[in-house]
């Protein structure tokens, strides 16, 4: 089983949950930006949520199946098609052999999912088939994806005959789909929770007071491994040197210009600039979404605050799994299929 890219779009590269563990040897995390549209995109195809799914960066993206394949698509609209015909997103869909996916233009979001039953095959470095660019490692290759390259799919997931798929349809889609605004809303300028980080005092109180009054705009200099933004500049009360300490996703740095840059899945693993701020783990996955030219503001919660936000979010991802997988039951029982 396998899928053809045809076209690779602005990046797309091969993801999971990242690559836990390594941090003291200098390698990132990684993985997908947003991690609950990846999840959510395996879950809909019977995958365990951490098997590899395809990260489709902006639009413009090909590709061709090998064989009939369930997929789903979630994450950033940029109106997929099958074969011209406009693909539900969100929600389990049947695809024919020999079809072509193709994603047109960009709706809302930064960040596409696509999931196939089984996941992606390809080879795990470090406990993870995740692409990490700059260290060319996982993923394909170790890079992005070129016209041409041929993905192998591995066996599993969820098998069932296409009974429901009629004579010249390319694909079926499930009748029922997941909210995704529960998760991720459409807004152009989505409201970022933060709490302080270590260097927070050291800014004068102006820049204190800027970094949660202005809006931010996302430059066009931003990339997997961070979010460089522009506004009005934070400035220390006292020009300073700092040691080196560990960062994460969603650490917010502030380098000499004063332009700060919200650390993303591909940044190091220490940082010598102060950090002002860290993004809530429950947000990390609107700010992934932000396109190029698009806008955030942050708001300050506390550490407490974050922690009870993380647990909500995590009992609602556990109960959202459980849902599917009786929706995924009932469907492929009434299609005659069963359980890999």
């Amino acid at each position: 089983m396998s899928i053809t890219v045809i076209k690779p779009g602005l990046l797309s590269t091969v993801q999971d949950s990242g690559r836990i563990g390594y941090g003291k040897f200098g390698v990132s995390v990684s993985g997908a930006m947003d991690h609950i549209s990846h999840r959510t995109a395996n879950w809909l195809v019977g995958n365990h949520e951490d098997e590899a799914t395809l990260e489709l960066t902006w639009s413009g993206f090909t590709a061709e199946f090998g064989q009939d394949q369930w997929v789903a698509i979630t994450g950033a609209d940029f109106s997929p098609a099958i074969e011209g015909v406009s693909v539900p997103m969100w929600r389990p869909v049947f695809v024919r052999k020999g079809s072509r996916l193709t994603f047109h233009k960009p709706v809302s979001g930064c960040r596409a999912y696509l999931a196939v039953a089984g996941g992606m095959d390809v080879p795990e470095v470090m406990g993870s088939r995740s692409t990490y660019l700059r260290a060319g490692i996982g993923g394909f290759h170790g890079r992005a994806l070129q016209p041409g390259d041929v993905l192998d799919v591995r066996a599993g997931g969820f098998s069932a005959p296409a009974t429901r798929l009629n004579k010249g349809d390319f694909f079926y889609s499930v009748k029922w789909s997941i909210p995704a605004a529960v998760f991720l809303k459409d807004d152009h300028q989505p409201i970022i929770r933060v709490i302080r980080g270590n260097q927070f005092d050291d800014f004068d109180a102006e820049s204190r007071r800027s970094l949660f009054d202005q809006t931010f705009q996302v430059t066009s200099q931003s990339d997997r491994m961070g979010y460089r933004l522009s506004g009005s500049p934070l400035r220390l009360s006292t020009p300073k040197e700092y040691i080196s300490e560990a960062v994460t996703p969603g650490t917010v740095q502030v380098p000499a210009d004063g332009q700060p840059i919200i650390l993303m899945a591909d940044c190091q693993t220490h940082g010598g600039y102060p950090k002002i701020a860290q993004v809530a783990s429950v947000d990390i996955p609107l700010v992934a979404q932000v396109p190029p030219g698009g806008c955030i503001r942050f708001n300050e919660i506390t550490l407490q605050e974050a922690e009870a936000l993380l647990i909500d979010r995590s009992r609602k991802l556990r109960l959202l799994s459980r849902m599917i997988d009786i929706k995924l039951k009932e469907e492929y029982d009434a299609a005659g299929g069963s359980k890999c």
